[in-house]
């Protein structure tokens, strides 16, 4: 690859990505590429979701939606937000996923969409494709985007830094001017070389932060890539210690934490004691295993510390007959049985995991970010949304409504790129391959310092400690990536120690318990207890 010039730079190709593509593309004269550091576009988080996504259900209204988002982001969520979303979202289900890109969702006999009941929802309103629901959203995406002739996705080539103004300019005057995004510099993977992809509109569409934690459900390009080139430009981040652990991964020595659906338990499932004791009406009496993830999540790593357990058990078996449990979770029960686990006759050893961002790079209605011609969609940006704590199968219906409006915002105010001669070519500094034991060490030091010391339960004493284990880490670790030659996995590293810093330093500031940030050596807050109650 060369360097680029491209009226609009998507970064990453979930569902808030390709969204955005899909709507700018109805401009013949808009082009737009695209791009993933993934050799294969179907791997990103969206791919990874399984439950579903929100819709408008049978019994249902936006009101209703907006209460329970509101209710599950524990007093933190943007009302502005939840309304949009809730209003917008169920039109954009159907027109974009069902009509224009023909996602097949599960359908009753007579025709008529099956409707999922997950943690938190207080009516049925999440539609599915058994329980692989992103993989078959992004793939009909995907195909869609082929037929567009202005639409370029280059799979193999990772974001480096993001371009921004006055930092990366050769006119000292522009000091004087508002701060922008121009595009970014860009890794080619297949030749090692660094170009510039300038654009007039950047859009960050780069997925979670899991893999900086030691269980995690997302998957290995998960290293908060987004949030980290945002941060070092200065741009906006917010709500970085909400960090949503999933309460069921699975759970076998060996085994990937492959994510137990939040829809099992909406089907009924129970969690109990490796004993085989129910546990949740101790935590949660009203709610139970529909109580909020941080709240049933809580409740398991209690049972395990507690305890001395190694996992507890996630029983559906005894709930449902095996030909239910079959059509539909047929990807669970695939999975499993690679583990010698049967779902549909056993039940399944689970621990909590770390799942979704409710942080991000501060956006507004619109996707726009604190730089110009910068947006930020999906799990990479907030939104105000989630809050302290996401509701379940909100994430998909998020990237696709924001994706939607911020190429909507884009359409408006087309022009061109900047040319290529304003901003200096990369700067290449050391010129040795990385040592990759250095980097496989430092990722394990990251994973475990954050998931033993910010993960569910935090204290003064255990941020303390990350705190100053990742300042050190993060000096090594710059001094690494200044002297080797650059890859994605070096990339990557330096990213995830930006990130897990980031969100040391927010879960420091706030003292305050709420939804996924628990302190415990502060008092909760009452209005989060409030919440829980109501």
């Amino acid at each position: 690859m060369n360097d680029i010039q491209t009226h609009t730079l998507i970064i990453g190709c979930g569902i808030a990505g390709a969204a955005a593509a899909l709507r700018l593309c109805e401009d013949p004269n808009h082009h737009v590429t695209i791009i993933t550091r993934s050799s294969d576009a179907m791997n990103s988080n969206t791919a990874w979701a399984q439950g579903g996504i929100v819709t408008r259900g049978l019994d249902d209204s936006p009101e209703l939606l907006v209460e329970d988002i509101l209710h599950a982001g524990a007093g933190s969520s943007s009302p502005r937000a939840a309304r949009l979303m809730a209003e917008e979202g169920p039109a954009l289900v159907q027109s974009v996923l069902i009509e224009r890109a023909g996602v097949k969702f599960d359908r009753a006999p007579d025709d008529e969409l099956i409707y999922g009941l997950e943690a938190a929802h207080s009516t049925r309103r999440i539609i599915h494709v058994g329980d692989k629901t992103g993989k078959a959203i992004i793939a009909a995406l995907l195909e869609t985007l082929q037929a567009c002739p202005n639409v370029t996705l280059l799979t193999n080539h990772t974001a480096v830094d993001l371009i921004t103004f006055p930092h990366h300019s050769l006119d000292p005057l522009d000091v004087y001017e508002p701060m922008t995004c121009h595009g970014a510099y860009v890794l080619d993977r297949a030749t090692g070389e660094i170009n510039r992809v300038l654009a007039a509109h950047t859009v960050l569409a780069t997925g979670g932060i899991g893999q900086i934690y030691r269980n995690t459900t997302n998957p290995p390009g998960s290293r908060g890539d987004g949030i980290a080139m945002a941060w070092r430009a200065n741009v906006r981040v917010i709500n970085a210690e909400y960090v949503q652990f999933h309460p069921t991964a699975l759970s076998v020595r060996g085994a990937p934490n492959l994510l137990i659906s939040e829809a099992v338990r909406g089907e009924g499932a129970v969690l109990l004691t490796p004993d085989g004791e129910p546990f949740m009406h101790r935590y949660d009496p009203e709610w139970k295993e529909l109580a909020p993830r941080d709240v049933v999540a809580r409740a398991i790593h209690m049972e395990l510390l507690e305890n001395g357990y190694e996992h507890v058990l996630l029983d559906i078996a005894s709930k449902r007959d095996a030909e239910f449990i079959r059509h539909r979770f047929p990807q669970l029960v695939e999975t499993a049985a690679l583990f010698g686990i049967d779902p549909t006759s056993e039940p399944i050893p689970v621990v909590p995991a770390a799942h979704y961002f409710c942080g991000g790079v501060l956006v507004d209605e619109w996707g726009r970010s604190s730089f110009d011609d910068l947006y930020a969609v999906g799990e990479v940006a907030c939104t105000g949304l989630h809050g302290a704590n996401r509701l379940a199968s909100t994430s998909l219906l998020e990237g696709l409504v924001w994706g939607d409006r911020a190429a909507r915002h884009i359409m408006e105010r087309r022009r061109d790129p900047i040319p290529l001669d304003r901003v200096p070519a990369w700067k290449y500094f050391g010129v040795d391959e990385p040592d990759p034991a250095l980097i496989e060490g430092d990722m394990t030091t990251i994973k475990n310092v954050m998931w033993h010391y910010v993960g569910l339960v935090r204290t003064e004493e255990r941020l303390a400690r990350a705190d100053r284990e990742l300042r050190h880490l993060a000096h090594e670790i710059e001094n690494f990536y200044r002297r080797a030659r650059l890859n994605d996995a070096l990339i990557g590293l330096r990213n995830a120690i930006q990130v897990a810093r980031t969100i040391t330093f927010a879960a420091q500031r706030n003292k305050v318990s709420r939804g996924t940030h628990y302190r415990a050596d502060e008092q909760r807050d009452i209005q989060d207890v409030l919440m829980r109650r109501s």
